[in-house]
């Protein structure tokens, strides 16, 4: 086993130039977590892995480390369900597939598919919605797997620039893909996409990379280039400093979605979309930020 003091060379070593793909030992995540619901004391977990109606999990097998966010469609709450629920225990669902080994890494799809349809048979009713994305790191073949559904998402950040993103679902404006759960009888009155619809995508990754997992009160209210700001802060993989910067990047976020001066992307895309709109927008906030480093046991 690496000393820490080894370790934290290796590491800097790797997020300054790069280590060869080639060297055949096993990649991990290092990830830390932050967030803030909107109608919460600011940084506190509601419950679980829940921001607000946002949830998000992280978990690790022999074989891969996995994150998931979802955020959960706040218009349920006029009906008299709590958001959060479904969000939480969709994510809850995913996080024990995981550790019970019950999932492929190369198919984060099929994760989302069997978590969803085991909340379809749940014998205890749940209604909601939520978006949702799955990040899956192979930590022997070196390569990322991901699946969006919705508006939440991640970035890979290499040498200081975004090298990868997930592609935004929408079906129109404000309203991204959704699963989603309705009271019998209405199934068809309500949203709801199917998780085989969810954007996949596969790549490799190098130690240093940064992964930044988040649901769309993030990217909604910091553009790419605020982020890398922060990112840069990001020195080393011990975790107090990977979760400092997780802080920072959810804190300015959130400062920034309660501005009425400040033109934010929502804002922008508004606009872009005939409307007069101005200011952040509030809205929970979610942020899993990760480091690739070498797995240690």
């Amino acid at each position: 086993m690496l000393s820490v003091l080894s370790y934290g060379r290796l590491v800097a070593r790797a997020v300054i130039g790069g280590l060869s793909q080639t060297d055949g030992r096993d990649y991990s995540l290092v990830t830390a977590s932050c967030g803030f619901g909107k109608d919460f004391r600011k940084g506190i977990l509601k419950k679980g892995m829940c921001y607000g109606d946002d949830a998000c999990f992280i978990a690790r097998h022999r074989s891969a480390d996995v994150l998931g966010v979802a955020d959960g469609v706040g218009g349920w709450r006029d009906y008299g369900v709590d958001p959060s629920q479904f969000s939480g225990t969709l994510m809850k669902t995913c996080e024990r597939l995981v550790k019970e080994g019950r999932f492929i890494p190369s198919n984060p799809v099929g994760v989302l598919t069997s978590s969803y349809y085991e909340l379809l048979q749940n014998k205890v009713p749940l209604l909601g919605s939520s978006t949702a994305c799955l990040v899956v790191l192979d930590r022997r073949s070196h390569r990322l797997h991901t699946a969006n559904l919705g508006d939440s998402g991640f970035l890979v950040v290499r040498g200081g620039e975004v090298v990868h993103r997930s592609d935004e679902q929408q079906h129109y404006f404000n309203t991204p893909f959704q699963l989603s759960i309705a009271p019998p009888g209405a199934e068809g009155a309500v949203l709801s996409d199917s998780p085989e619809a969810a954007d996949s995508s596969s790549f490799d990754v190098q130690l240093g990379d940064i992964i930044l997992t988040a649901s769309d009160g993030l990217f909604d209210n910091m553009p790419d280039y605020m982020i890398l700001q922060e990112l840069k802060k990001l020195k080393n993989t011990n975790i107090e400093s990977v979760q400092q910067t997780a802080r920072s990047i959810a804190e300015q976020a959130h400062v920034l979605a309660y501005d009425p001066n400040y033109m934010s992307p929502f804002a922008q895309f508004a606009c872009d979309n005939g409307l007069n709109v101005r200011g952040g927008k509030p809205d929970d906030i979610t942020v899993l930020l990760s480091i690739v480093a070498e797995y240690t046991d």
